[in-house]
């Protein structure tokens, strides 16, 4: 799970450095294509028909359309914000999806989970500090992609019971890809890459396809009530890699916003310890 956030924050770190020469539409459909064609090289071969078997077709293509938004979003927001603060305020997920679990799931929301959704929300209040710094573009980029990850993993709870893991991951690969490559003559063009651009732009999909292995792995060893607070070590990754490569520390208060945002989400996980959860990555 370490090794697998590692690789999604070095996605958001690539993405965020080629996002200021490169369309960003561009570099989702390179995050996608080479994805799905990693999964199609590794395991089409052995799993074939069963690899897009699915009894909910139509909820596959709007889940997988779903990420695609959050991956389109989120890169526009890092083009625009810090990697750490952006990283962050796409973990207010967990607690928009604790809201949202009530009508739609038929989950029982009690005053407690009320009560840690707040607190969350306050951290990243003290992120975005309406009146700050922080570009308000970004800001809305980026709650427009936790809003549809929110609803990703909505779709990904009803979905999880009846479908495979890899088939519901690789129709995220496979309709994003189909639905950039449909739209290329919209948004393709700007600069050629050279040959480390080009480089950097197939590592995407490298990246995502190789976290998504790792966290499918994971859960092979351990249930996701154990894994869930390790998902928040990409906040730690994406700290050092926006201080690393783009020389940005988050001040005391943020740092503290996103204390309170991974500490309120790890309690909400351990307040509704269930061993059939799943847990599904943006990156």
């Amino acid at each position: 799970m370490t090794a697998a956030v590692l690789c999604f924050a070095l996605l958001d770190a690539t993405a965020k450095h080629l996002s200021q020469t490169f369309p960003v539409p561009m570099l989702v459909w390179a995050r996608y294509t080479l994805h799905c064609l990693l999964m199609l090289a590794f395991l089409a071969p052995s799993m074939r028909w069963k690899l897009i078997t699915t009894r909910h077709p139509v909820k596959q293509v709007v889940r997988a359309l779903l990420l695609v938004g959050v991956t389109g979003f989120a890169m526009a927001a890092f083009r625009r914000l810090p990697l750490a603060e952006t990283t962050a305020l796409l973990f207010i997920t967990p607690l928009i999806v604790a809201l949202l679990a009530g009508p739609f799931l038929g989950e029982r929301l009690r005053p407690l989970h009320w009560s840690i959704s707040i607190i969350g929300f306050g951290g990243a209040l003290l992120i975005a500090r309406p009146g700050g710094a922080f570009d308000l573009a970004g800001i809305v980029l980026v709650l427009a992609a936790a809003a549809c990850y929110s609803v990703y993993q909505i779709q990904t709870r009803q979905l999880s019971p009846t479908e495979s893991t890899l088939t519901m991951l690789f129709y995220t690969a496979l309709i994003g890809t189909v639905s950039m490559t449909l739209g290329a003559p919209f948004y393709w063009g700007g600069p050629l890459p050279g040959l480390t651009d080009g480089l950097l732009i197939a590592s995407l999909g490298l990246y995502g396809g190789t976290g998504h292995y790792l966290l499918i792995k994971a859960f092979r060893y351990a249930p996701a009530t154990t894994l869930s607070p390790f998902l928040y070590v990409q906040l730690i990754w994406a700290t050092l890699l926006g201080w690393l490569a783009y020389d940005h520390w988050p001040d005391a208060t943020t740092l503290a916003g996103m204390a309170i945002i991974a500490a309120s989400s790890i309690a909400l996980a351990l307040t509704q310890r269930r061993p059939s959860q799943r847990i599904e990555s943006s990156a």
